[in-house]
């Protein structure tokens, strides 16, 4: 059988997309390395922008027993003095959610019952490609080969088609290390509503609720790229190091099993000038992978599904429907990946002096201007 398209990657990114193209009747395939899906990960926040996309799939019915909406963010210092605060339940009220938190594999598992039977296949390592006019031929461990008219590359930052493609494309290390964790905890322990980031000279923390009184968290610390040190970081070390943060910082730490703690170098990837390779295209965090300090990375993959099939039902020709898709997705995705990376630079400052002037900056910046900036990101002409 010769697939419409194959898709490369069961994350966010190719199961939406797969979802989005069988609804509009396409033969799809998707390819997954892992040999299960679990629930891996830990928490998403997403914005206005990917609940739109997800309510044009037809999914927010199946998901919002799984979502917790928020209603304001806050930016703290390490003692937990306000730095910034922005009410977002009005916007909620504009958008329907324009701040909501869910368990990646709550979505994960959601996204996963939306396609048809035997679209995705498990254990499947692709490894390598070609094409021609007339498609492409996908080359599998196993020895099988799969013919598709087309081949989208879901596959992530570290994505094995882009770096057959374009292979001194390498990931950026963004200067700092990140633990998340996700735990039960005591309804009186946080306050449900609130996402919080505190900002200090040993890192900072977030505290982000989800539904079924479980929080994530997660920890940011500036080290050298793969450091021993910071993988041998168990939640005693972690809590020690931030011992002198405001409550519950600690206490979260403290809560924490070892097993239950996800260490990984935060990296992203420099704004690429190319995602459309004749019959090969490039989405979500193979293509414009960013750090995840605005909550914009699944939320980007969201609107890359919808973007692509309404590309691809305008356009005869597959390979114009990439190209379109390139030229729709460029810019904004350009301007969230440096938007963010700066914020983090920002975020992650350990000069004293340097702290102050950025506290006081926050402190000063009008709660309109956050505003404006925020729904700036919300706006996707799907």
């Amino acid at each position: 059988m010769k697939y419409d398209f194959i898709i490369i990657g069961g994350g966010i990114a190719g199961l939406t997309t797969a979802i989005a193209l069988q609804k509009e009747g396409y033969q799809v395939k998707v390819l997954e390395r892992m040999k299960q899906i679990k629930e891996l990960g830990a928490g998403l926040g997403l914005g206005a922008n990917a609940w739109r996309g997800l309510s044009q799939l037809g999914l927010t019915n199946e998901l919002v027993n799984h979502c917790h909406l928020l209603e304001s963010t806050k930016f703290l210092d390490h003692k937990g003095r306000l730095l910034s605060e922005l009410n977002i339940a009005h916007l909620n009220e504009k958008y329907g959610a324009a701040y909501f938190t869910i368990h990646r594999g709550d979505l994960q598992s959601v996204l996963v019952k939306q396609l048809e039977e035997g679209t995705l296949e498990l254990n499947q390592h692709v490894t390598n490609f070609t094409q021609n006019e007339s498609g492409v031929t996908v080359y599998l461990k196993d020895g099988r080969t799969i013919e598709g008219n087309a081949l989208i590359a879901a596959d992530g930052i570290h994505s094995n088609i882009r770096k057959n493609i374009q292979p001194e494309i390498q990931p950026r290390y963004a200067g700092y290390t990140c633990w998340r964790g996700v735990i039960h905890v005591p309804k009186d322990t946080y306050s449900t509503g609130d996402f919080t980031e505190t900002w200090g000279t040993k890192g900072r923390f977030g505290i982000v609720p989800l539904t079924k009184n479980r929080i994530y968290w997660f920890a940011c610390v500036n080290a050298p790229y793969r450091s021993k040190a910071m993988l041998a970081m168990k939640t005693n070390d972690l809590s020690q190091h931030f011992q002198d943060y405001h409550s519950p910082i600690p206490e979260l730490i403290k809560m924490t099993k070892d097993e239950e703690l996800i260490w990984n170098d935060i990296i992203d990837l420099k704004p690429l000038n190319r995602f459309a390779y004749n019959r090969v295209l490039l989405i979500g965090d193979a293509a414009h992978a960013t750090t995840p300090n605005m909550g914009q990375g699944a939320a980007q993959a969201i609107e890359d599904a919808i973007i692509l099939k309404n590309a691809i039902n305008k356009n005869k020709r597959v390979e114009d429907s990439f190209r379109e898709f390139e030229k729709l997705r460029m810019a904004k995705t350009k301007k969230i990946i440096n938007l963010s990376w700066r914020i983090g630079q920002a975020a992650q400052i350990q000069n004293p002096l340097l702290i102050g002037i950025r506290n006081t900056c926050m402190q000063i910046i009008p709660t309109k201007i956050q505003e404006n900036q925020l729904e700036s990101i919300f706006q996707t002409d799907f």
